[in-house]
């Protein structure tokens, strides 16, 4: 591959490589420029810009389904109403790179290809791919003490969408949500959307009406809460004048014990939670459309098992109020030219099938790894609190929450990280590794997410590909703010779990 000139080439020695420009990767920059503003770093992105998710996602409606006042950083005040657009979260990551200067240290169009640690150098040797806008691709090469992965957790290539019987004979078109396309225009259409989650209720309510009719089907309900895109606490601090660091705190603080309140008795009195959950859902749908609720609004499993989707304003209640969107529940036998034909028998007239079907696992990037020469074996390690791993050493992956906003983890893990490099530097470290201690090898291993705990189709079709967890501190993966919030800051470095050199 030939050289091609660069405007803004990637160094090549580095303290830290970040991977990825999402919302992790943007909040580890800005952490280390404040807090060890004497480390050498820099981001690369395989992407043309910076965003990940919300790049990548560009259907009708996108939306978060998490609060922006939890899901925005903790140093950047969030202005807008809690659930956002894409377009929205992407202006206000903008402001954050230029607020924090970013835009030099990212590298756009880099995708890591391959990755070999050397205990004898003590440091990361790291192949990337550059594909620039002109000219030909070209292979960097970079050298990096510490690889800081925030490349998510699902592949940007395609998302996850069932072999179904009979697609080939389905006369319409089929798309998944990830890869929308620019020209498909569903006026006068029949659409189905496949799926029951946040994406399929952020899509069902943005078709109504652009469509002749569009139709959830799912296999199963999912729980769903509704109430408006508004946080009251917040417009009246605004109303009062009161600096917006200030609301941003004080409103985060109040989100963050209400979402603890909530966890807490979907465990202890799950029937009372789903009970007022189906009871606003029949004031959505209002009297005529009530009887849907208990065939097609009710699971079978407990609020919080699979995270709660939030309905902003009700808006998919309103179009199936209105009529301009249905539900059907139940499970597809296979694809018929004109539509999908059920296990009870009845067909779904369809001209256009949306498959919001989800994601499929990305596990550290799919970067091919090597230690001191061996291929990685991920699976067969064990987590140090859910960012660091056993045989694996300089490496701090993100992986956020599922019933909390990612980016509160992201926040926590950019204290942490900053803490163990100066801590590393004062005792003139090189490397850190996590070793399980004598009284640690024979306990308990678990999935890096326990079924029993949190249990969506992407994690369950990928699992073996997870490292373990153990059954006590720090080898626990607890998927808990509330804990973490506490422990990771205190998180001893001497306790003989982390191995340095």
């Amino acid at each position: 591959m030939s050289e091609a000139p660069d405007k803004n080439p990637l160094p090549e020695q580095l303290d830290v490589l970040i991977i990825g420009a999402g919302i992790s990767g943007v909040g580890a920059a800005c952490h280390l420029q404040q807090q060890c503003p004497d480390k050498r770093f820099a981001l690369v992105e395989a992407q043309t810009s910076f965003g990940g998710t919300w790049l990548t996602h560009n259907y009708p409606g996108v939306r978060s389904d998490s609060d922006l006042f939890t899901f925005g950083y903790r140093f950047k005040p969030w202005r807008g109403n809690p659930i956002a657009s894409g377009d929205q979260i992407l202006n206000y990551m903008k402001e954050v790179i230029d607020e924090h200067c970013l835009t030099a240290q990212i590298h756009y169009r880099h995708r890591v290809t391959s990755a070999r640690w050397s205990s004898v150098d003590a440091c990361w040797y790291v192949e990337i791919l550059h594909t620039p806008q002109e000219g030909n691709p070209v292979i960097r090469h970079v050298r990096s003490q510490f690889l800081w992965m925030c490349q998510g957790y699902y592949s940007h290539a395609a998302g996850y969408t069932p072999q179904w019987s009979g697609m080939e004979d389905f006369a319409g078109r089929i798309v998944h949500p990830q890869q929308w396309p620019k020209d498909l225009d569903l006026t006068g259409q029949r659409v189905v959307v496949i799926g029951s989650g946040a994406t399929a209720a952020t899509l069902v309510p943005s078709l109504a009406g652009t469509c002749a009719h569009v139709t959830m089907l799912q296999r199963s309900p999912t729980w769903f809460a509704t109430g408006r895109n508004a946080n009251e606490l917040a417009d009246t601090l605004r109303a009062l004048d009161i600096p917006h660091e200030w609301i941003h705190e004080i409103v985060r603080r109040k989100v963050l014990f209400d979402q603890a309140h909530i966890q807490r008795r979907c465990v202890q009195e799950p029937d009372a939670v789903a009970a007022e959950l189906l009871t606003a859902v029949r004031e959505a749908l209002g009297p005529e459309h009530a009887h849907l609720v208990d065939v097609h609004f009710k699971p079978a499993y407990r609020p919080w098992q699979q995270r709660l989707a939030f309905v902003p304003d009700g808006d998919l209640f309103k179009a199936i109020r209105h009529g301009q969107a249905s539900v059907q529940t139940g499970s597809i036998e296979r694809f018929v030219p004109e539509g999908i034909r059920l296990s009870n028998g009845e067909t779904v007239p369809a001209d256009v099938i949306v498959t919001a079907t989800g994601f499929n696992l990305n596990v550290l990037g799919d970067i091919d790894f090597q230690v001191d020469g061996k291929p990685l074996d991920f699976a067969g390690s064990v987590t140090w609190r859910g960012a660091m791993f056993t045989g694996l050493p300089n490496l701090l992956w993100v992986f956020g929450y599922f019933r909390a906003s990612w980016t509160l983890r992201a926040d926590l893990l950019g204290d942490f990280f900053c803490k163990l490099l100066k801590h590393m530097d004062q005792h003139k470290l090189r490397s850190v590794v996590p070793e399980l201690r004598p009284e640690d090898q024979d306990m308990t291993l678990s999935p890096w997410v326990r079924p029993d705990n949190f249990n969506p189709g992407y994690l369950g079709r990928s699992m073996h590909q997870l490292p373990h967890q153990g059954d006590r501190a720090p080898w626990l993966h607890r998927q808990d703010y509330s804990i973490d919030k506490n422990d990771l800051p205190a998180a001893a470095l001497d306790d003989g779990s982390l191995i340095f050199n």
